[in-house]
């Protein structure tokens, strides 16, 4: 990042009700710093899209306080917040052209037109659309669109944008080309930056940490390869990628080590995340991609299952077995050229390490 500047935002033992009875966002304490691109993720009523409404000011919360800079602004106006915002449908005046959509957010903040016209060309060359401010919004594209949103959120030069759900509405191609375009942005201007999301692919890919949201709650804040590698509950670990559930029995612990009896009679190593000790139920979770085929007896869990279908993806095969009476455990197998001699219905052994096999408690 070539310069922090971006906002300060800290929530304080923040509530939202809607209805007076049912907390939506319970208790969130939550501290953004300056620069930082930071992931709202979760799935749909998990609290995220409220979080973001309460920061920019379109929801009051019911408990507790939001900080913008150390500054509190529950009781401050959105539009004096100084804060922009980025949606799904772009939101952009379909009678205005780009370079008047734009300048708009200027004008209203009082700014000479000479500014007004500076701020514009820059906004609008910093998501490489200098030549197409005299266009309207409808003859552009989609993935165009997007990029004059967020030029538009950026042009009045804020140290905190928002952005709800910003890549939704576009094809998988040009949604991965904005994530990288966005983040790129970020790197080079240093705007703090929310974003909210119930795409965990996005989420990995663009932010500095990710607060994954369930029933209210933040159920893990971390980088995303500390998300994917190292889950603390059951479900992080299933919402974040492909993941292999095996439940059982916590028999024997040994330092970071655990022994866990699963229910079909199959005894596996584990790495002891989070578990309430011998004798407590246990989900064990395990990505598709560190189990191998290629067995040897160094290896700390070895077991058979049966193939039950094989999917050819190009860079990996992914391979569905019944594994310990699971008939949904995924291996992924890393296209390296070679013929393998695997078939449906045949009967395999797989193992992997116990520092990959994560013994997991239930959600927070």
């Amino acid at each position: 990042m070539t310069e922090t500047k971006g906002a300060a935002v800290r929530y304080e033992n923040v509530q939202k009700s809607y209805d007076g009875e049912t907390l939506v966002v319970k208790n969130l304490n939550l501290d953004i710093p300056p620069g930082e691109f930071l992931t709202m993720l979760g799935p749909s009523g998990s609290g995220k899209t409220t979080c973001l409404m309460m920061l920019a000011g379109f929801e009051p919360a019911t408990h507790g306080e939001i900080f913008l800079n150390d500054r509190p602004i529950n009781n401050v106006q959105p539009h004096k917040r100084g804060i922009g915002m980025v949606f799904q449908n772009y939101a952009l005046f379909p009678h205005m052209s780009v370079a008047e959509n734009l300048a708009f957010p200027l004008q209203v903040r009082g700014m000479n037109k000479a500014e007004q016209e500076t701020k514009v060309k820059r906004a609008l060359e910093m998501v490489e659309l200098g030549h197409f401010g005299s266009r309207r919004p409808g003859q552009l594209s989609g993935g165009q669109q997007q990029r004059v949103a967020v030029a538009r959120a950026l042009v009045f030069d804020p140290e905190l944008v928002l952005m709800d759900e910003p890549l939704g509405a576009l094809d998988k191609q040009l949604r991965e080309q904005m994530q990288y375009e966005i983040k790129h942005i970020h790197d080079n201007i240093g705007v703090s930056i929310v974003y909210v999301t119930h795409d965990q692919t996005e989420a990995l890919t663009m932010s500095d940490r990710v607060a994954v949201f369930n029933d209210g709650v933040i159920q893990q804040l971390s980088r995303p390869d500390e998300l994917y590698e190292d889950p603390k509950n059951s479900f992080v670990a299933q919402f974040i990628g492909e993941n292999n559930k095996l439940s059982g029995t916590v028999e024997s612990v040994e330092g970071k080590t655990c022994a866990v009896r699963l229910d079909d009679g199959t005894l596996l190593k584990a790495d002891a995340v989070n578990i309430d000790g011998v004798g407590s139920r246990t989900t064990i979770s395990l990505r598709p991609e560190r189990v191998e085929f290629d067995t040897n007896d160094a290896m700390d869990n070895l077991v058979s299952g049966q193939i039950e279908e094989m999917i050819y993806l190009g860079d990996h095969i992914r391979v569905r077995m019944t594994v310990a009476d699971n008939n949904d455990f995924v291996v992924k197998v890393r296209n390296r050229g070679e013929k393998r001699d695997l078939k449906t219905g045949q009967t395999v052994e797989i193992g992997w390490a116990a520092g990959d096999c994560k013994a997991l408690d239930a959600v927070a």
